[in-house]
């Protein structure tokens, strides 16, 4: 990564003129700038059956509203993406991201859920500081209001933020960014919604010393007694009261939500960075580094599906380089299939 960086200064240096922030036919052209459309109708069918964007709301308790726009430019097919043809979807690792993404057998699914959340956020921000690198020929970042005055995925989706009044609102994608960036840092940093430490404490008793040995034992304390019929007609899941993923590593109940809404948002920062920067600069400035962007976004992607935590909906954006990575097995079946799919 610190190579990567590095070259990406080093390109910035040297290159003279303005930069190119789309994919065209020429990945040396510059693309033209996408129009203003207006508000879709949330009724309107998906853009993958028919061309037209549609609108959907974002889950309960989530800080932002998916907002898909429309307009006669909007309308029109794009051209295909570099990134979604085959020979631009390599990797920069062999085999597939499975042994990173399974759930070790010993570890809680909440701590493990954590764990990559955390992971994955960390490697996102390699990607996202990259266009927050300044070009030195225009003074400016390379995610700037000025080049991306929305939060787009290309033509068809735009997502908005909701502002204190819970309505959505257009932002510059910097802008945009820097809101899901301080959103994802404050959970993480939250000891309730990101507990570090034992449900039981740091002095938990240990069971080996805190209960008489006679327990379970006759007068002598030698022969075990077997334990008398039990009546009981529940399950020891309705005995122990409302169960949700990481009760038992002391998460709140809030927390797989909180997981899927940073998963959702990391997904859209990943959609815009190939749609508005895949050629400047993951390809501009150094071509190779586009197979690290790719790595991640792959790996990402295959934690996501095998847990369940973003919906194919959510996906359609960058769905094309997802198929290929589904049938080439850079994407391994069992997480294509979301073998072990959280369904609360």
């Amino acid at each position: 990564m610190t190579t990567f960086f590095q070259s990406v200064r080093q390109g910035f240096a040297n290159r003279q003129g303005g930069r190119s922030n789309g994919v065209n036919a020429n990945p040396n052209q510059q693309r033209s700038q996408n129009t203003s459309p207006v508000t879709g109708n949330p009724s309107n069918p998906s853009p993958s059956s028919t061309g037209a964007p549609v609108s959907f709301p974002s889950n309960p308790g989530a800080s932002v509203e998916d907002t898909l726009k429309t307009g006669a430019d909007s309308l029109a097919p794009e051209e295909t993406k570099w990134f979604f043809k085959e020979a631009y979807a390599k990797l920069s690792v062999k085999g597939n991201f499975m042994p990173l993404a399974a759930k070790p057998s010993y570890l809680d699914l909440g701590d493990w859920l954590a764990h990559q959340t955390v992971e994955q956020y960390r490697l996102i921000t390699y990607f996202i500081v990259a266009v927050q690198e300044v070009n030195q020929n225009t003074n400016t970042v390379v995610c700037n209001a000025n080049e991306c005055p929305t939060m787009s995925a290309g033509r068809h989706y735009i997502y908005t933020w909701l502002n204190n009044e819970r309505k959505p609102i257009p932002v510059p994608a910097c802008q945009y960014i820097a809101l899901v960036q301080r959103w994802i840092v404050g959970k993480i940093h939250d000891p309730v919604a990101f507990p570090t430490d034992s449900p039981f404490g740091r002095t938990a008793p240990s069971f080996e010393t805190s209960y008489p040995t006679t327990i379970g034992t006759d007068q002598e304390g030698r022969k075990p007694i077997p334990a008398g019929p039990t009546t009981l007609n529940r399950t020891l899941s309705d005995l122990a009261g409302h169960d949700w993923v990481g009760k038992s590593a002391g998460f709140p109940e809030s927390f797989l939500g909180d997981v899927r809404t940073a998963w959702r948002q990391m997904f859209r920062i990943y959609a815009h960075l190939y749609h508005a920067h895949f050629i400047n600069p993951f390809w501009h400035i150094h071509n190779p580094n586009y197979m690290d962007l790719n790595s991640s976004f792959c790996y990402f992607v295959s934690v996501g599906k095998l847990f369940g935590l973003i919906g194919e909906r959510d996906l359609e954006p960058m769905q094309e380089l997802i198929d290929i990575w589904n049938s080439n097995g850079s994407i391994p079946t069992d997480c294509a299939n979301g073998a072990f799919a959280i369904t609360q």
